[in-house]
């Protein structure tokens, strides 16, 4: 991923936010204006190589130079060609040219007619707002892409910044795989109360989250290696946490179901036959009190497959919270366009700055669906309760929670 830019450096524009502005300009100059939408995207990998995507944009070097089309190169590899109406003749030539080149390809050996699978034409006159939609579309997706890279990024980064131990490989992911399978996870399992927090009443628990400790675990399998050096790795490790952790929870005789509760768990696990296992020995009325937490990244990298578990997951009667989102991730994450039920808010100090946007933009999402999570401070508590926000979790709040719980039980303890 580029750098950000510095100061007095300009930020460059994808292609998809310049075909949206041009879309937008083109809105009183729509007459006799078509386009054209190459997928390209759809062909083989092999034929989607950066010499034959060279070669695609090349074929329309000279309309371009001629000032009678925009040629857009999308980062998914797709064309997106507007052009003026009177150039019909040569674009059509131009893709006859292209299906040549990629003859050999399903996409286009199956397709008999350029207005098949391969090209999506479009004629402004009529279909102006059609284009402008999805040039909007992909805006979003784009930015959505751009932010889960971000945050991988991100993370690899503060993973490397901090080198612990000798670096996780897939020889010691297999190893750490076995030992799981053998380990007692039991003492391992983390239990952190999501509160409701409404003026100066105590913490009231609305559900415990369930997680393994990773430094414990560390800890306890290998203590010289440093299972967070490799994000990909630790994303399979998770995974197989996500099996062992709902396996513990499949026991009839494990008292961690007690209560309403949070499991973190991935896309792919909701997914697994492990889950279908775990749902059957839910019974039909504790489903509601069940919120499962997935991460922003692992939505993103591949939405559909999210798309089916949320339904799934909705549909069964389970909640849907996405865990983990910085205020600088908000407006690539649509809570209501995702249809989650909740989402994570991590609390920073920074809230404060350009308080009166931050906070419309927070009740845009809804402050009753929000819970402001790593609480480690009283003045979190009085940010969240400052714009509306009653949910909190963190170590402030697990300590004024104990507290309660301590003065209460001193409170209530018999007198000799």
């Amino acid at each position: 991923m580029q750098n950000a830019p510095t100061a007095g450096q300009p930020r460059v524009a994808s292609q998809e936010n310049l075909l949206l502005d041009y879309v937008r300009r083109l809105e009183r100059h729509r007459q006799d204006r078509r386009a054209v939408h190459i997928h390209l995207s759809d062909l083989q990998q092999v034929n989607r190589r950066e010499h034959h995507l060279r070669m695609a944009s090349g074929t329309f070097e000279n309309l371009v130079k001629m000032l009678q089309g925009q040629l857009f190169s999308l980062a998914n590899c797709d064309l997106m060609l507007i052009y003026k109406s009177q150039a019909q003749d040569e674009v059509e030539s131009a893709i006859v040219k292209l299906r040549f080149l990629f003859s050999d390809d399903p996409l286009v050996s199956s397709d008999g007619t350029a207005s098949g699978t391969f090209c999506t034409w479009y004629n402004l006159d009529r279909e102006y707002e059609v284009l402008l939609s999805f040039a909007q579309k992909l805006v979003q997706d784009e930015q959505g892409r751009k932010a889960a890279s971000a945050e991988q990024t991100a993370l690899a980064a503060r993973f490397a910044s901090k080198p612990k131990g000798s670096p996780f490989t897939p020889e010691l992911l297999s190893r750490v795989e076995t030992l799981l399978g053998q380990a007692d996870l039991a003492n391992l399992m983390r239990r952190q109360a999501v509160c409701a927090v409404v003026g100066k009443a105590p913490p009231q628990p609305v559900f415990h989250e369930l997680f393994i400790s990773i430094a414990d675990l560390r800890q306890t399998l290998m203590p010289n290696v440093n299972m967070n050096s490799s994000p990909w790795l630790f994303q399979q490790l998770t995974e197989t946490l996500d099996r062992r952790v709902l396996s513990m929870l499949n026991k009839h005789d494990d008292r961690t179901l007690e209560g309403d509760i949070s499991i973190n768990l991935n896309v792919s696990t909701l997914l697994s036959p492990e889950f279908l296992v775990f749902d059957d020995n839910v019974k039909a009325g504790m489903r509601g009190t069940i919120v499962l937490e997935l991460q922003k990244v692992d939505i993103f990298a591949d939405l559909g497959a999210y798309l089916f578990a949320r339904d799934f997951a909705h549909d069964r009667g389970y909640r849907i919270c996405i865990d983990g989102l910085a205020y600088s991730m908000l407006p690539f994450v649509d809570r209501d366009r995702l249809g989650a039920d909740l989402i994570k808010l991590i609390w920073d100090p920074s809230l404060n700055d350009e308080r009166d946007k931050k906070t419309d933009a927070l009740r845009r999402i809804g402050v009753t669906r929000i819970i402001l999570c790593r609480c480690d401070t009283p003045s979190a508590i009085d940010y969240g309760h400052s714009i509306g926000i009653s949910l909190f979790q963190g170590r402030h709040v697990e300590a004024t929670l104990q507290s309660d719980t301590r003065r209460r039980g001193v409170r209530n303890r018999p007198r000799g």
